[in-house]
């Protein structure tokens, strides 16, 4: 399995918008991708604007169709001027603890 995390700083007086439209997000990439099987939205309870995304797919192929859909295009779009910082990591799965 591929794991994506994801930390996002969101500007001031966005950070409500911007839970809405991750949220939608998560939505929208279980519904339409086969490939990904769970996406995680997290938000620091001592830093409204901080959030983190755990994201894991088939393959980093299925990783790829998801940076390719729609979906993510709008999201992608619709967020980035309130992005301040942005940090993407990925991980080979080794273990689930389920």
């Amino acid at each position: 399995m591929h794991v994506v995390t994801v930390i996002f700083e969101i500007a001031t007086g966005r950070e409500e918008e911007f839970a809405g439209r991750v949220l939608r997000q998560a939505a929208d990439s279980l519904e339409r991708e086969p490939g990904c099987h769970v996406f995680d939205v997290c938000r620091d309870p001592e830093n409204p604007g901080r959030f983190f995304l755990y994201e894991v797919y088939d393959d980093r192929e299925a990783f790829d169709v998801h940076l390719r859909s729609a979906h993510f295009a709008s999201f992608d779009t619709a967020v980035r001027d309130w992005v301040t910082d942005k940090q993407v990591r990925a991980f080979d799965r080794i273990h689930a603890g389920n």
